[in-house]
């Protein structure tokens, strides 16, 4: 067909045969901060004659000349033009940079650029567009990647066009560069990881402890071992401790920013102006120390609901001399964004949604049982199955731990039924935080949290809600785990002593609730798991091949919001271990319970008939029946699963339409080896792995991991403030344990319920810094880019799949309308509960902020 082209070409077209291109940039300049220096020397660098070069790389004819015979032929060098005359705009933005390629007949199609940054800085390149390419028209290069100066690489950087192929169905031009550049990001496995650099590798959770400062800021490597299974995270390559030769070296709190993870996987500068990575640094280098002084110079209680409201009704006073203290080392916009100051009043907080229009419904029982199907855990309540429920806890280890909840306990509230009928109608539930907890409790007990494993059986009424019957709270048996466990049991009360005990009881239910939300639902079973897949994906599959283009943009941001995790949220001593129960076992407890995770399950579908709260049923809505009609998150969730599957199935059909072709792709193959027996390697040997021979098995694995990083992340993130910024609503650490009769915390209990309440649970110091996590948390980019969404419309030159993907935005459009509907339906009582706040954490759209709403494509904070 190239020939044709050449043969036609006469008179002027041969005198002309030049391609112009348009590319587009993002300077360091204008990304970081006006670093006028960096202007100043590219602009040096450009005037003598150190410009920014590109190559066009043929896709159809290779240069017999190179060294190796296979690789695409290369066009003439052509340089940015006038570099130094367009100025760029002075806050964030783009400049368009003209480019002038002499045409060469044999290149034919373009299928790459080669580009070589001569200049002092890096820069971030967006695209590049060739118009009128001879017999091809327009031809798009997708970049979205940081530029370094040549010398920072070893090889020089290759851009590909948004062309989609298979392995085998590559160019021969470009199959030599597509498996080079594959071996560039996986590195060598050696050294130290410096900023420009662009691995991808893998490692244990070896960086979460200091032993340098002493035993107490050890913490155990997670991953590589029985006893401590995890998957793994990116590798930084810093040196190791000296105590400790296994454990890697920390940077400092003031570097926490400068964690090492492969330079395009960074936040970019919008996200980075939206304060969050500071505002996390602030909290835990400078608010952390300075608020201690502070509660610890004033009392360190709340007294009443009143004094906590105080957080969001006006401020707390603070003195002048705090105030400048924490002024002069947190920049005025970070401080804005962080803790709002007016005058003299510091700390002051938006009004949560969970007490905005009732501020005291928050403590009714059904608001209580209400969040375990539409709060920020709805992933945990399972169908009751078996009374009294049991345990599948090795009896050798911790005895007995059947329940010691009775019928007589709940049948007087069973509606009538007995519990046997109960049961059989599958109408009862179980919030179950014993078995998880228990092999636990004693070592979280020995920190300065107080609290229990516990047991909470619920009844769904006819009118669709469910009632909380009976709470059991547990500790180990004082002689010794092997005794089994010291349980009580409580039942709801309206009046007296036994409604404080009741409302502290469900308080500690939350706790634990809490912990395991942030540790396991979140942290676990989102971040950590997800992490894995993106490292194997920039390993193993090219940005050439389309499970590639389908799962990209579900990794956005998550490698660095990892990182920073580790550098100051979940490592020792970090803000997760000081707001949440488990505190300096809070990691290691979260890595007992990986050894429960199965990557199948995590399918909504298959979750939801696991846990018992639906079965399948061919006459429902996608085979599927909810026993519990009324359940906000299995929902709108399953409508989002369907239609993610939907896309995914209709996305993967377009290229794998030979029944063995996903067993004859060599990258997908390497990709899944890689991600069972390295990325979770301690679970290599699973037999749940899907075997990866069939579409089928393609379709389902891809489907997940979207559920994974967009929805379900979502539905247990963007609600941490909206209901958990209200500390007595759900709290996440407990201090004490239950009051005995005859103890002076027992006859406070008596004289003042409230303030026994709040002495129970988080101190004020703990409140505020854990309020001030979840709000940074639970807070959208400016720049977020939701499901159905992506940043570039020509993501993929393909047309079907575009097409596709569009069907996939509408359906979602629609979902959304489905979801204002519902929670206008007076019916569906467990979409708006007695606190009058309807259920939207999985409406996919948003606005930047604090909105309890919208639905990510990836993992980005």
């Amino acid at each position: 067909m190239f020939q044709n082209i050449v043969n036609v070409f006469t008179g002027e077209d041969k005198l002309r045969r030049r391609v112009k291109g348009t590319v587009v940039l993002m300077k360091k300049n204008v990304l970081d901060f006006n670093d006028f220096s960096a202007s100043f020397l590219d602009r040096l660098h450009e005037f003598l004659g150190k410009r920014v070069s590109l190559q066009l790389v043929s896709a159809v004819n290779v240069d017999s000349g190179n060294s190796y015979g296979l690789k695409g032929k290369l066009g003439k060098p052509a340089h940015l033009e006038d570099w130094i005359t367009t100025i760029a705009p002075l806050t964030a933005g783009e400049t368009a940079f003209t480019v002038t390629f002499e045409w060469d007949e044999e290149i034919g199609t373009p299928g790459a650029f080669i580009i070589r940054n001569n200049h002092h800085s890096e820069f971030y390149l967006k695209s590049l567009t060739l118009e009128d390419v001879p017999g091809q028209g327009v031809i798009r290069f997708i970049c979205n990647s940081w530029v370094y100066p040549s010398d920072k690489y070893e090889k020089d950087r290759i851009f590909f066009s948004n062309k989609t192929y298979l392995p085998s169905e590559t160019p021969m031009p470009l199959l030599k560069y597509r498996e080079e550049e594959l071996e560039n990001l996986r590195g060598n496995g050696k050294g130290q990881l410096q900023e420009w650099d662009r691995v991808y590798d893998y490692d244990l959770y070896n960086d979460l402890g200091n032993p340098d400062k002493g035993p107490q800021h050890a913490r155990p490597i997670l991953g590589g071992s029985k006893e401590y299974p995890y998957p793994r995270r990116g590798r930084t390559g810093r040196p190791p401790t000296r105590s400790d030769p296994k454990c890697e070296s920390r940077l400092n709190i003031a570097s926490s920013l400068d964690i090492y993870v492969p330079r395009d996987e960074r936040f970019g500068h919008l996200k980075m102006a939206d304060f969050l990575a500071y505002a996390l640094k602030s909290i835990v280098q400078v608010l952390k120390p300075e608020l201690e002084s502070l509660f610890d110079s004033t009392p360190n209680e709340f007294d009443s609901f009143e004094d906590v409201f105080k957080l969001y009704e006006g401020g707390i006073e603070v003195p002048e001399g705090i105030l400048t203290e924490v002024r002069d080392n947190i920049p005025a916009e970070m401080l804005k964004e962080i803790f709002r100051s007016d005058g003299q009043r510091f700390l002051k907080f938006p009004v949560p949604q969970v007490v905005a229009v009732d501020k005291s419904a928050w403590q009714t029982d059904e608001e209580f049982a209400r969040e375990m199907l539409a709060g920020i855990n709805p992933v945990i309540i399972r169908g009751l199955q078996e009374f009294p429920p049991g345990s599948k806890l090795d009896p050798k280890l911790y005895g007995d731990q059947t329940s010691t909840i009775t019928k007589e306990h709940i049948e007087s509230n069973l509606e009538g039924l007995t519990v046997e009928e109960a049961i059989r109608e599958r109408r009862l539930f179980i919030l179950d935080l014993h078995e998880a907890v228990i092999p636990y409790i004693r070592r979280i007990n020995s920190t300065s949290t107080k609290t229990y494993a516990s047991r909470t059986i619920l009844i769904l009424q006819k009118n669709g809600t469910l009632k909380p019957l009976a709470i059991e709270l547990s500790l180990p048996h004082p002689d010794g785990d092997q005794y089994g466990a010291i349980s009580k049991v409580y039942t709801p009360v309206e009046q007296g002593i036994e409604k404080s005990f009741w409302q502290l009881a469900k308080a500690y239910v939350v706790v634990v609730d809490s912990g395991y939300h942030q540790l396991v639902s979140h942290w676990l079973h989102t971040h950590a798991v997800i992490e894995p897949f993106i490292l194997a994906t920039n390993r193993q599959l090219s940005v050439l091949h389309p499970i590639h283009k389908l799962l990209h943009p579900h990794f956005r941001d998550t490698m660095n919001i990892n990182a920073l995790g580790r550098q100051i949220l979940i490592n020792a001593s970090g803000a997760l271990e000081s707001t949440v129960c488990p505190s300096r076992y809070s990691m290691e407890f979260s890595s007992v319970l990986y050894k429960d995770w199965v990557f199948p399950e995590q399918a909504l579908p298959e979750d939801l008939v696991k846990r018992g709260v639906a079965v399948k049923d061919p006459t429902s809505p996608y085979g599927l029946r909810l026993l519990i009609e009324d359940y906000p998150f299995a929902v709108d969730g399953l409508e989002i699963w369907f239609a993610i599957k939907t896309w995914v199935q209709d996305y993967c059909s377009f290229y794998y339409k030979e029944g063995d072709t996903v067993k004859k792709d060599t990258e997908l193959q390497s990709w899944w080896k890689e991600i069972r027996e390295v990325g979770h390697g301690d679970m290599k040997n699973e037999p749940w792995w899907p075997k990866m021979e069939t579409c089928e098995d393609l379709i389902q694995t891809c489907t997940i991991l979207v559920w994974i990083a967009s929805a379900l992340h979502a539905a247990i993130n963007f609600g941490q403030y909206p209901f958990g910024g209200f500390p007595p609503s759900r709290p996440a650490i407990s201090r004490r344990f239950m009051p005995e009769e005859g103890t002076p915390e027992y006859d406070e209990l008596v004289a003042d319920p409230v303030k026994a309440y709040l002495k129970t649970i988080s101190s004020q110091f703990q409140a505020v810094l854990g309020i001030s996590l979840v709000e940074i948390l639970s807070k959208h980019s400016s720049d977020e880019v939701y499901l159905g969404q992506r940043d570039t419309p020509d993501w993929t030159s393909d047309a079907e799949p575009l097409q596709a993907f569009e069907k996939f935005g509408k359906t979602l459009a629609s979902i959304e309308e489905r979801i204002l509907r519902m929670n206008s339906d007076e019916k569906l009582r467990n979409r708006f509960g007695p606190v009058k706040m309807p259920y939207t954490l999985l409406y996919p759209t948003s606005k930047g902020g604090l909105t309890g709403m919208g639905v990510p494509n990836s993992i980005s904070i």
